[in-house]
């Protein structure tokens, strides 16, 4: 069995044929409890990217790219490892070289098994018309990443029940409100976990501005008969629902979506905001035109500079300045705030949730507040302090 590889030396064409101008790629065997499993790391010059492969995909893509993608391939099995060198004239040559046996043997552990609040093995009607299981409740290999995500995310659902306790009780509906719901996994999931393993009643609004995407969302609610469920098409920007939520859900709504959604939430009360932002390239073009804007007093700092120099430490800058003045704001408008991983950064690099719940005794209204220092010493004015 394979325990690990690595290619280098890439041919001229690589990102032509792979999508990336990858520098190196390493293989590590990480799980046999069902079959090799395979870590992928694929470094380019400035970045690593992560994914899984099975034995059969490992072989796969080896049989298609050394030799050719990569001119360099080192093999490691239990007891040997085997170089492959590619000339210019693409032939391979091949080395072997026995290890030593008598040395400790490299044990693999079988990976433990999460206890997840949408359990593996029965199968959940909505995972199996969205492919990402099968009829018998088995996850798709290629969806795992998909199923860790959606059930981190009920764990974040599940943590700010208790906040609700007063609507349960009583057998209220719980209203939730989730924009930019695209394909809406977790719309779909929220609504399962509630109805069906916590048996708390919702009536949830999915929000997109895809009219296929809705229709299609729509279409699937009534496919899986299920009741509280609705899409609609439209911009959240401008969006007026007909009741008011107890929580409002985002992920990954991109750039000043997320602003308008935490707006929303606020001028409604909403009790509870679990947000996943994304692409926040408003605070970026402000930082990057150096200029004034609205509202805002004097240029850049010129200790902020060096964070400004490069494009790609500019962007990771002003997203966290981004998400840090939205938690700021949140708590200004009476929200206990908390900025959470959402899942494993090999999975998303926008793994960032803020997780806003409403203090008692708020009112129900956004009010005018305070802009921060740091705001005002950039020369920024993100969307919710327009």
């Amino acid at each position: 069995m394979i325990l690990s590889v690595t290619l280098s030396k890439p041919a001229g064409d690589i990102e032509k044929k792979l999508g990336r101008p990858y520098q190196k790629i390493k293989f590590k065997l990480v799980n046999t409890a069902d079959g090799a499993l395979y870590q992928e790391e694929m470094f380019t010059k400035t970045q690593v990217f992560h994914n899984k492969m099975t034995e059969a995909e490992l072989s796969k893509f080896l049989d298609a790219n050394v030799g050719t993608t990569f001119k360099n391939c080192v093999k490691r099995t239990e007891n040997e490892e085997i170089t492959l060198l590619t000339n210019k004239k693409g032939k391979i040559t091949e080395l072997r070289k026995t290890i030593n046996v008598t040395s400790t043997p490299l044990k693999v552990l079988p990976a433990k098994k999460k206890n997840y609040l949408l359990p593996e093995g029965a199968p959940v009607p909505f995972l199996v018309l969205l492919g990402i299981m099968n009829d018998e409740g088995k996850v798709i290999s290629s969806r795992h990443d998909k199923f860790r995500q959606i059930n981190r995310f009920l764990e974040f659902i599940d943590d700010i029940l208790p906040e609700f306790a007063d609507k349960t009780k009583e057998e209220e509906s719980l209203r939730i409100a989730d924009f930019g719901c695209g394909k809406s996994y977790l719309t779909f999931a929220v609504h399962y976990f509630l109805t069906e393993i916590r048996h708390i009643p919702c009536e949830i609004e999915g929000l997109d501005l895809k009219e296929e995407v809705i229709k299609y969302c729509n279409d699937m609610a009534q496919k899986l008969e299920l009741k509280g469920l609705i899409f609609h098409t439209g911009n959240i920007a401008d969006y007026s629902g007909s009741h008011s939520p107890d929580i409002v859900i985002t992920l990954h709504a991109c750039d000043t979506a997320t602003d308008f959604a935490l707006k929303y939430a606020v001028e409604r009360g909403a009790r509870a905001i679990l947000s996943v932002p994304c692409c926040q390239h408003q605070i970026n073009t402000q930082l990057q035109t150096r200029g004034k804007a609205d509202g805002a007093e004097g240029e850049v700092p010129a200790e902020f500079e060096p964070l400004l120099k490069w494009g790609i430490i500019r962007e990771k800058f002003s997203s966290l300045v981004t998400d840090a003045l939205r938690g700021e704001w949140l708590e200004q408008q009476g929200y206990k705030v908390q900025m959470l991983e959402f899942i494993d950064m090999e999975h998303t690099p926008k793994n960032i949730l803020i997780r806003a719940i409403k203090k008692a005794g708020v009112l129900d209204t956004a009010s005018p507040s305070q802009p921060p220092e740091l705001m005002k010493s950039l020369g920024i004015t993100p969307e919710f302090y327009k």
